[in-house]
């Protein structure tokens, strides 16, 4: 095939066309441009900045009218004054007398008494001792009331009675307060304690194993022979009879 006889695969086009579309571009641009300056800096107002007003003081004088305008506002706006007391215009204030203050003493002159003579005492003084000052005599208090300590039964049946306390005398084994043991005790049919068990302990346990002695004395009324045991509360109450405890010895 013969290359020169042959049409081109690519059509060019001619060089000056595209000058001239760059040209018409750049004419456009220009334009363009040269509108919207005239849009924005013609048509547009240009923005101007406000500066703050002066600072001003108003000055309140008694002369001018709208001055004392106000000021008789926030006088008549003021809550004091409502609930004060305002005297008349036409008050005048009475005149007091004055008085002149003569203390007693002017009139009348107290008469004075002379002092005795003094007499220096020349006698020779004793040789024996002083005896001690005389103390104050302190009324003895009355004695404290003896409390003796008991037995307290809850949850009795009326046919048991009252319980008879046996004499008991209780040694402490300790120097602090004990506090109150509770046991559960059973009664038999006799109205005696057959069972005594510890609920709470007192703090003292020799304390506590003469109560349970205590309570095994006490009795109450009998019943039938075939009576069932009968089970209830006991509560030590401690009084003031308590034996206070031996003296620590060194060994101790």
């Amino acid at each position: 095939m013969n290359a020169a006889a042959s049409p081109l695969l690519f059509e060019w086009p001619a060089h000056h066309r595209r000058y001239r579309a760059l040209l018409l571009f750049l004419v456009a641009s220009v334009l363009l441009h040269a509108f919207c300056f005239y849009i924005f800096q013609v048509v547009y107002p240009t923005t101007v900045a406000l500066l703050p007003a002066p600072a001003r003081i108003t000055v309140i004088s008694p002369d001018a009218p709208d001055s004392m305008a106000l000021l008789r506002w926030v006088e008549a706006q003021d809550p004091a004054l409502a609930s004060a007391t305002q005297r008349p215009t036409d008050y005048r204030p009475l005149p007091l007398p004055e008085l002149k203050h003569l203390p007693s003493y002017a009139k009348h002159e107290p008469a004075l008494r002379t002092l005795p003579e003094a007499r220096p005492d020349w006698s020779i003084p004793s040789s024996a001792a002083i005896g001690s000052v005389p103390g104050p005599q302190h009324t003895p208090l009355p004695p404290f009331p003896a409390i003796k300590s008991t037995a307290l039964f809850a949850d009795l049946r009326p046919e048991l009675g009252a319980p008879v306390l046996p004499e008991f005398s209780f040694h402490l084994s300790r120097p602090d307060a004990p506090a109150n043991a509770r046991f559960r005790v059973a009664i038999d049919h006799a109205g005696a304690v057959r069972f005594c068990f510890l609920v709470q302990s007192s703090g003292d346990a020799q304390l506590d194993d003469q109560a349970r002695e205590f309570l095994l004395l006490c009795r109450f009324s009998p019943r039938a022979p075939n009576a069932p045991l009968l089970w209830s509360e006991a509560t030590l109450l401690w009084g003031n009879d308590l034996a206070p405890p031996p003296p620590a010895t060194p060994d101790q």
